[in-house]
């Protein structure tokens, strides 16, 4: 008896768990669904806990710098970002995780095709590898919207925007 109502309990547990693991929902584009390397959108995500982990209990210590929070991203670019993504509207936003997502915006200029935009800041450090721009396009084809490619350096260029501002923000706060 008491053997069955361990069981019927441990079920749902391990169901529960399991439902947990799945991970990140992704946006695929018709180009990223062959795409290998670097810039695939199906490549492990970076950890939002950064490369060694989460301690409980007091493991590491770590000293948060100007420009850091505490958290696991840079405060700047956090900032910069959002700043840099404020003319799109915001689907989420995680500051302790680093992960902004919008929503898809059109150009009042081309209504015939929208852009969806996630950003993830993986680091504490204001540098180039500190973030990452996935950009997603679609189309307007027959009153239904098709995934479109997006040119090469597009990402590069917002990661290069959210820098740059990144960077002014702390040289005025220096000041």
């Amino acid at each position: 008896m008491i053997r069955l109502a361990l069981i019927a309990l441990l079920i749902p547990v391990i169901a529960l768990m399991n439902a947990c693991s799945n991970g990140e929902a992704k946006y695929p584009t018709g180009a990223d669904r062959t795409a290998t390397g670097a810039n695939s959108i199906y490549d492990k995500a970076p950890s939002i806990f950064g490369d060694g982990g989460m301690e409980i209990f007091g493991g590491k210590k770590s000293s948060s710098g100007p420009g850091e929070n505490g958290v696991a991203v840079n405060s700047y670019l956090w900032r910069a970002a959002l700043d840099t993504v404020s003319f799109m509207p915001l689907a989420s936003a995680d500051p302790f995780g680093g992960t902004i997502i919008t929503d898809w915006y059109s150009d009042p200029a081309t209504p015939n095709e929208r852009t969806k935009l996630n950003v993830f800041i993986l680091d504490r450090q204001l540098k180039a590898e500190a973030i990452s721009v996935k950009v997603f396009r679609q189309v307007k084809s027959g009153g239904s919207w098709k995934d479109a490619t997006v040119a090469a350096d597009t990402g590069r260029k917002m990661e290069d925007a959210i820098l740059s501002r990144a960077r002014e923000m702390r040289l005025t706060q220096e000041q």
